[in-house]
């Protein structure tokens, strides 16, 4: 959607997951666990940022692109206990903000319309059924040579899908003003048609 309309893009879950994985790094976050306080007193050395590569953004830790590793599940089964950390929240909510202050951005995440960008002229809430996104999920680790069932996937989703709804910062949540895109039965091509379609209507109202 961005590249068609020639914006830039932002994806907010790559940054969660990329201070995540620095934590896992660091053994700040290890079995199962995340130690909040010793993850807050290291931000200051955290950086994330993106990198253009052949049209696609590859997120940076430290100057390092780490976009594989971020897509692990074992960075997965952690990132909504960091994500749910009100001082991670913070920090990457003003580096996304920075990141669309000169507009012309396409940007996704579990608040992007809610808590980063509640004024963004075009809010869109993807969702799809359950089964189908263990599906997407499972086929997309298997791609990447990934020894996962799709049991382990579907119940991974449900728990982060329990945990940002329920999160008292900034919760997953559908705002009123955004449209309901529901993809269960949509190919790529068709969302992406039906997305470009509203913010047609967006821009000659």
């Amino acid at each position: 959607m961005a590249k068609k309309l020639h914006y830039s893009y932002v994806d907010s879950g790559a940054m969660y997951r990329a201070i995540t994985l620095y934590a896992m790094n660091a053994e700040i976050a290890k079995d199962g666990a995340v130690d909040e306080d010793l993850l807050i007193t290291s931000l200051d050395h955290i950086d994330v940022d993106f990198v253009n590569k052949n049209g696609l953004n590859t997120v940076r830790l430290n100057g390092m692109e780490v976009e594989g590793e971020i897509r692990s599940m074992q960075v997965s089964s952690l990132v909504s206990q960091v994500s749910k950390i009100a001082a991670v929240r913070k920090k990457l909510r003003i580096m996304q903000q920075h990141f669309a202050g000169k507009g012309g951005v396409v940007m996704d995440g579990r608040d992007i319309g809610s808590a980063v960008l509640p004024n963004a002229e075009l809010k869109i809430f993807m969702t799809a059924d359950k089964t189908i996104r263990a599906k997407r999920r499972y086929d997309e680790l298997l791609a990447k040579g990934t020894k996962i069932t799709i049991e382990e996937v579907a119940e991974n989703i449900e728990e982060r899908d329990r945990i940002d709804t329920t999160r008292k910062e900034n919760p997953l949540i559908r705002v009123k003003e955004a449209r309901l895109l529901d993809n269960s039965n949509l190919s790529e091509s068709e969302q992406l048609q039906l997305a470009l379609k509203w913010t047609e209507e967006f821009m000659t109202t």
